[in-house]
């Protein structure tokens, strides 16, 4: 059985992120060791927001609401992380490494670095009895990040990633989830 009315999803998933340059690929395309961020701590968490305008005759007799503004939000915490991480996080990250002697440096900062790209942000909570649920928007993170270095708790990166129209229609979050299937 697939996912129906009644299923309940419990735990986490996996992160991915790519460039994205004009179309989102298929998902055995996103989903490769490559593009995998690192793993996830605390789960992911999509987060949609429409702003609504009422307008409204003095004596209430007459009422129209439209829908003015939609938001989306897709946040999780990076546990496993390096450099090409952060520079996917950073607008301004810029990444070296000098194999002589084994060093990646990460530079962030300075507006006219900024690289003003998007990135595919796919996640993917899998579930071999109720079937996979998968989220995937386009955007880039627009909530900074803090590392924090203590010596009783994991460094984990919380990403919050603000979804931009990934086509024509103004897709901001594209969710699939695997149902049963109908054979002839």
């Amino acid at each position: 059985m697939k996912r129906t009315k009644k299923t309940i999803t419990l735990g986490s998933g996996k992160l991915y992120i790519l460039e994205f340059t004009d179309k989102i690929p298929e998902n055995e395309v996103i989903e490769t060791e490559e593009n995998l961020i690192g793993y996830i701590q605390g789960g992911a968490e999509l987060e949609y927001k429409p702003e609504f305008y009422t307008a409204e005759d003095d004596l209430g007799k007459a009422k129209k609401t439209i829908i003015t503004k939609e938001e989306v939000k897709l946040k999780s915490g990076i546990m496993t992380w390096n450099g090409e991480t952060i520079k996917k996080l950073s607008a301004t990250g810029r990444v070296t490494e000098d194999k002589e002697k084994g060093i990646r440096t990460v530079k962030i900062g300075g507006i006219d670095n900024n690289d003003n790209k998007s990135y595919i942000i796919h996640f993917v909570h899998e579930d071999a009895v109720d079937g996979d649920v998968r989220v995937t928007i386009v955007g880039k993170n627009t909530a900074g990040y803090t590392l924090s270095f203590a010596k009783d708790k994991e460094t984990v990166i919380d990403a919050e990633f603000e979804a931009t129209p990934s086509d024509e229609e103004g897709t901001l979050v594209i969710l699939q989830e695997e149902i049963d299937k109908v054979t002839p």
